[in-house]
């Protein structure tokens, strides 16, 4: 299969990046790197999270967030929505998108949003439901794919079936997540293999952690299989506290270079997105996760 033509990347610093940053990151920071991004060139950015400040206190700001960037209308600004109130409050603060998460281990689910896999799932009907008649688009995630920090290696039909409920209640894309950066190539390739028996690989995203540094391959092996869309985080921001020793995200710096030297087009200027890196590490006192990043900053090439 050739690999293809374009590639659609799905900013999630400012959201999933951030949210685990022990110090509170000022509101203005937030908008200013959102801004920055969608200059850079990125069309879907996801922005913040309304998700309880008692759990997530780094995204208590999400409505000032919202409404406090710049719109540029070449970009897609989203939010992580959980329940109904944080839909409400989505749809109120202006964003254009929203996302539901599920997992694919029942010990993560618990963990993370204290109830079962299919209780979660159901949790989240009400939401596409008023989605769909305010004709907002859902996008799903789905957590531990091919690996969970409590009942190790995921069956491939569990996530699959996930996915396939997520699809069918009505996302419009669903994001595969490595929350705990485990996959390889071959574990990854033998998880899309089995989603696209039951969904649309156009309908496929990859969401890879770089915990084992497999990231980028994880990455090549998905553009093997024809997936064409990928979640990445600006300098790598990221982890998971529900997974010890999971890094940040793929680094979206480290993603368009590899894009770029294969000659997949994406729309992203890699210098002004080396450069957003570079500052917003900086900003919140942060190392530079992005390879590609630190390289282009320092000007080695």
């Amino acid at each position: 299969m050739p690999l293809p033509a374009k590639v659609k990347i799905v900013e999630v610093g400012p959201r999933d990046g951030l949210q685990n940053e022990k110090q509170v990151v000022p509101t203005e920071i937030k908008i200013e790197l959102i801004n920055r991004l969608a200059d850079a060139g990125l069309s879907v950015i996801e922005a913040t999270s309304f998700v309880s400040p008692k759990w997530v206190p780094q995204m208590g700001d999400n409505a000032a967030v919202l409404q406090g960037i710049r719109r540029n209308p070449a970009s897609t600004y989203t939010a992580l929505t959980p329940n109904l109130q944080g839909f409400d409050g989505a749809v109120q603060a202006g964003a254009s998108q929203v996302a539901i998460f599920g997992a694919a281990s029942e010990s993560f689910s618990q963990k993370n949003i204290n109830c079962s896999i299919a209780e979660s799932l159901k949790r989240f009907e009400p939401i596409v439901s008023a989605a769909s008649a305010l004709e907002i688009p859902v996008r799903g995630y789905v957590s531990c794919v091919v690996g969970c920090p409590y009942e190790g290696a995921i069956d491939p039909q569990k996530t699959a079936e996930v996915a396939k409920i997520l699809f069918d209640m009505g996302c419009y894309e669903v994001s595969l997540g490595d929350t705990i950066g485990v996959g390889n190539p071959a574990s990854i390739q033998r998880m899309i293999d089995t989603c696209a028996k039951l969904i649309p690989i156009e309908k496929l995203a990859g969401h890879y952690h770089d915990t084992y540094g497999m990231a980028i391959a994880n990455i090549y092996a998905s553009l093997e299989m024809g997936m064409a869309v990928f979640d990445s985080s600006i300098a790598g921001l990221g982890g998971c506290p529900y997974a010890k020793g999971a890094s940040g995200n793929v680094a979206t710096e480290d993603v368009v270079y590899l894009l770029q030297g294969l000659g997949i087009e994406t729309g992203i200027d890699l210098a002004k997105l080396a450069a957003i890196g570079d500052w917003i590490s900086n900003a919140i006192n942060r190392p530079n996760g992005a390879k590609a990043g630190r390289a282009l900053c320092s000007g080695t090439e």
